[in-house]
């Protein structure tokens, strides 16, 4: 039976509900033809790039291992301006979307907007900027900030914030799961990590056919899709290519089954140690 390892640096809470949590270097040492390898390395928590590792996927599938959510899917997923990029390229709604860095000259975008890491997660540095002065102030406060002196970050325009947003996991090209974040008292932004509540939900036919659209623009094998209400229709805010989630995203806490099956994995856990490191 083919061996299956989740290729990821920490062994969180989602991680280990997957599978085996295997290190990219160990990933590489013990996956053999056959095997499938799930990449699930994240963004850098200094907001500048993606954890390491992305050479392991690609030596596994040089190799012949299956993997799942490759080099390229978490690269295109885990850079706002490339996802924003991909998904216009597959005619998907989302919110215009330009590189803002120290060497570039201002965005051809008027305000208001949303300055925001090209390389962000948690809700961390995301500023909104309803005027220019609110921008020069947003810079000036980035202007120290490891990640906007080294990839810069992006600006996209702002979708009048309704309070809530829709998270919709994608699996093998079908929704296994999704939320509705509601927003923390007096907070605009929908990040868990902000205090936002999570509360189960359905999602209609246009935003699960929209989620599985914009899973394919990147090449995700699992990836969450963030949508947002406008005018009436949904348009995709951000696809995270390393998507925490929890039972709660599905009843009777069937997500993970729901993922196994998706994605064809083996049913029982790999005869192999993991081991992950923080």
């Amino acid at each position: 039976m083919p061996t299956f390892a989740v290729v990821a640096h920490t062994l969180s809470p989602t991680n280990a509900r997957l599978g085996t949590v295997l290190s990219p270097a160990q990933a590489a040492a013990r996956l053999r033809p056959g095997d499938v390898a799930l990449g699930r390395l994240d963004v850098l928590r200094s907001l500048d790039g993606i954890e390491p590792g992305a050479w392991a996927l690609d030596l596994l599938a040089e190799r012949g291992v299956t993997v799942l959510n490759g080099h390229s899917t978490l690269a295109t997923a885990h850079d706002k301006l490339a996802t924003a990029n991909a998904l216009r390229r597959a005619g998907l709604p989302s919110p215009e979307t330009v590189a803002v860095a120290p060497w570039l000259l201002p965005p051809q975008l008027e305000p208001p907007f949303v300055l925001k890491p090209r390389f962000g997660s948690w809700g961390r540095d995301v500023l909104r900027c309803e005027i220019w002065a609110a921008f020069d102030e947003a810079v000036e406060a980035m202007s120290h900030r490891i990640w906007f002196n080294t990839t810069g970050g992006v600006v996209q325009r702002l979708i009048p914030p309704a309070g809530h947003d829709l998270r919709v996991v994608v699996a093998g090209g079908r929704v296994v799961g999704a939320v509705n974040r509601v927003s923390a008292p007096g907070e605009w932004r929908t990040n868990v990590a902000l205090g936002a509540r999570r509360i189960p939900t359905s999602p209609s036919r246009e935003a699960a056919e929209l989620a599985v659209a914009a899973a394919a623009a990147v090449g995700g094998d699992l990836v969450g899709v963030d949508l947002l209400p406008c005018d009436g229709r949904w348009t995709v805010l951000e696809v995270n290519g390393a998507v925490d989630f929890t039972g709660v995203y599905s009843s009777e806490d069937k997500i993970f089954a729901s993922v196994r099956a998706a994605l064809a994995l083996p049913d029982s856990e790999p005869a192999i140690a993991g081991y992950a490191y923080a």
